[in-house]
């Protein structure tokens, strides 16, 4: 299946999507009203009292990852921008404060208008800002009664973004060898995260403390109340439905109508949450490899089973371990780059064509459309310009989590994550040392979501994704506490279900949340 130049820039920016959701962005000139003077309300009340001024949005900027600005709006209307004050550090909300990036869309029927739905699409690290234009016409029809907000998480995009290596130097950094195969390659990896730290620490050190999950979840506190809603209607995907659970369990009295979608399981910590993915990939490939078998002769991969197609993608692997091949520009495709861009392509059944494309190209020496996959899981664009999703990815999680594992450590657990995923496995296993020279400490060994007294919140569950696995959805459940997760199953593929074209998923969720029809807790769709 030939592909254009067209078509290949066409896949980055629609797969880049799915990770990053960039295509949009915010006013540099959107400001919001300053707060009363001190002598009026103090700390988060004087910051509640502020006013928001919105305005035209502008093209995203660099480290929302670049592209136009926002269309307009399915039948008329316009996207508004503007910024928010949040404190730095809520242990002192009357210190320094951090200024938020927020994008709205208003809602079609102001007269039944039931308040703002906040969007986080996940990474941690991916621009809302960006992201919610990307996906308008999803959730268009929620846009009948909700404004529909989303925002630049503190250390993301436009909202003081974690700035570490600079563009050539994370191409050299993405080129490097994170599967190591002996104490040499160790080192030289554990040398480039030490300085991938301190770059973090030099350029961004200020903020680090404060990027994490928890700070993240007041913001959307504080939002709800500049924003004059009552109660908080949320829609989160991927790590958003962590970010939301952790709002749950901090305002649980404040929840109105929240649904979680390809949920992170909570209980899972970062070796679990490792061997979930590993798992969830290779069950993604598997599905990938039998449908290419499905297909007869049209299937371009050399194997006659699942087993022989992935035996195919592991001696891809391991040759490219020992040379890569020509990729782009004067670029390589390395071992690494290459697992990145066939997980990339797995997280939507829509991009199959291109794993099977990049995979078989690579065989006959051109590593260009895996290494552009790879590419878009990393932010970078056709230019050399990285946004800062990794960036902040890494300031988040390793805020975020204590463990603080180091390669020694990781090497150890290699059999476990080898079984998980032949062909993710070392990737995954030895991923779980990413924090070790991080110069902030952890928070959490996993984040506390119970939320007694909340309101229903849907949780929905895919069965076919392999970025959280479908038992991430029943964990979240059962840790939100009795009476307050109701799940909802989707019999697919890729990642989250809402946007998938299942008309079942689709008129279960907006019924929920246009009527506030709460369905039967394990309801099923296929």
């Amino acid at each position: 299946m030939p592909i254009s130049a067209a078509q290949r820039a066409a896949l980055i920016t629609a797969s880049a999507l799915l990770l990053t959701a960039g295509t949009a962005g915010c006013s540099d000139g959107s400001r919001k009203t300053a707060p009363p003077a001190s002598n009026g309300p103090t700390g988060l009340d004087r910051l509640a009292a502020q006013k928001l001024e919105w305005a035209p949005c502008l093209p995203p900027n660099e480290a929302e990852g670049g592209g136009p600005a926002p269309s307009p709006l399915p039948g008329g209307g316009s996207w508004e921008c503007t910024y928010l004050s949040a404190p730095l550090d809520y242990a002192k909300p009357d210190g320094g404060t951090v200024d938020l990036a927020l994008i709205r869309a208003k809602a079609r029927d102001q007269s039944h208008r039931i308040g703002s739905l906040i969007f986080n699409f996940g990474g941690p690290g991916g621009s809302g800002v960006s992201g919610l234009p990307s996906f308008a016409g999803d959730f268009e029809s929620l846009r009948s009664r909700y404004d529909l907000v989303s925002f630049d998480p503190r250390g993301v995009g436009r909202s003081k973004p974690v700035e570490c290596l600079s563009d050539a130097e994370l191409d050299a950094y993405y080129a490097l060898d994170f599967t190591p195969d002996d104490a040499a390659e160790q080192k030289t990896l554990s040398d480039a995260q030490a300085r991938y730290a301190a770059a973090c620490q030099k350029n961004s050190g200020t903020q680090l403390p404060y990027v994490g999950t928890e700070n993240a979840a007041r913001d959307m506190d504080l939002m709800r109340r500049v924003l004059g809603d009552s109660t908080f209607h949320y829609f989160g995907i991927s790590y958003g439905t962590e970010l939301g659970g952790v709002y749950a369990h901090l305002f649980p009295h404040n929840v109105g109508r929240a649904v979680f979608d390809a949920v992170v399981d909570p209980k899972a910590g970062v070796v679990g949450g490792g061997l979930g993915q590993a798992r969830g990939f290779q069950l993604a490939l598997d599905n990938f490899a039998q449908d290419c078998l499905n297909r007869g002769d049209q299937c371009v991969l050399p194997g006659s089973s699942v087993a022989e197609i992935e035996r195919f993608v592991t001696d891809l692997l391991a040759s490219l371990d020992k040379k890569p091949i020509p990729g782009i520009g004067s670029r390589q495709l390395t071992e690494t780059q290459a697992t990145n861009g066939i997980a990339q392509s797995l997280y939507s059944k829509e991009f199959w064509p291109y794993l099977e494309q990049g995979l078989d190209e690579a065989d006959g020496g051109n590593g260009a459309l895996l290494l552009a996959l790879s590419d878009s899981m990393n932010g970078r664009d056709q230019n050399g310009a990285y946004s800062n999703l990794q960036a902040a990815n890494a300031a988040i999680n390793c805020v975020d989590y204590k463990e603080r594992y180091t390669l020694d450590q990781a090497r150890a657990k290699l059999p476990e994550f080898r079984k998980a995923s032949p062909v993710f496995g070392d990737y995954m296993g030895w991923g779980i040392a990413s924090c070790a020279h991080w110069p902030v400490p952890g928070t959490w060994q996993h984040p506390d979501v119970s939320a007694p007294g909340s309101a229903p919140i849907l949780v929905i569950g895919n069965t076919g994704d392999p970025a959280t696995p479908y038992e991430g959805a029943r964990s979240m459940v059962n840790a939100l506490g009795p009476g307050v997760g109701v799940e909802l199953t989707y019999k697919g593929q890729g990642h989250g279900a809402y946007n998938s074209g299942n008309a079942c998923v689709k008129t279960t969720t907006d019924a929920y949340l246009l009527d506030g029809r709460v369905p039967k807790s394990g309801t099923v769709c296929s």
